[in-house]
């Protein structure tokens, strides 16, 4: 079902300086995009000298707590496989991502927040 591990999106307080930090770590910064219309909350990519997932650093403080993202097959049949599983808590159901596909968004038993990614 599931297949790999995208990214790990981590709130920060100061963004820059956590940018500063990671990139101390060997990261380098990937992309830089805002959350909202209004762009007051930034969204800024990392990625590691090897592999393909990154490290999102977000400073949204609506939104601190961590978010993994999961590529699946289907995010759609995900939903459906898990939707009868009590211990699963859907925060968004799937819908269209812009980029192609869909997301859905899980809380596991243990409150860890998952992003679903896929067709």
């Amino acid at each position: 079902m599931w297949k790999r591990i995208e990214c790990t999106a981590v709130y920060t307080e100061n963004i820059e300086l956590s940018v500063d930090f990671y990139q101390s770590l060997g990261l380098n910064k990937a992309w830089e995009a805002f959350q909202d219309e209004d762009k007051q909350w930034k969204l800024i990519g990392m990625s590691f000298p090897e592999g393909t997932a990154q490290l999102v650093l977000k400073n949204n403080p609506n939104l601190a707590v961590a978010e993994i993202e999961i590529v699946v097959e289907d995010v759609r049949g995900t939903f459906e496989s898990l939707q009868s599983n009590d211990q699963v808590k859907w925060i968004r159901t799937p819908f269209p991502n812009p980029n192609g596909g869909y997301v859905a968004v899980m809380q596991a038993p243990d409150r860890n927040i998952f992003v679903l990614v896929g067709k």
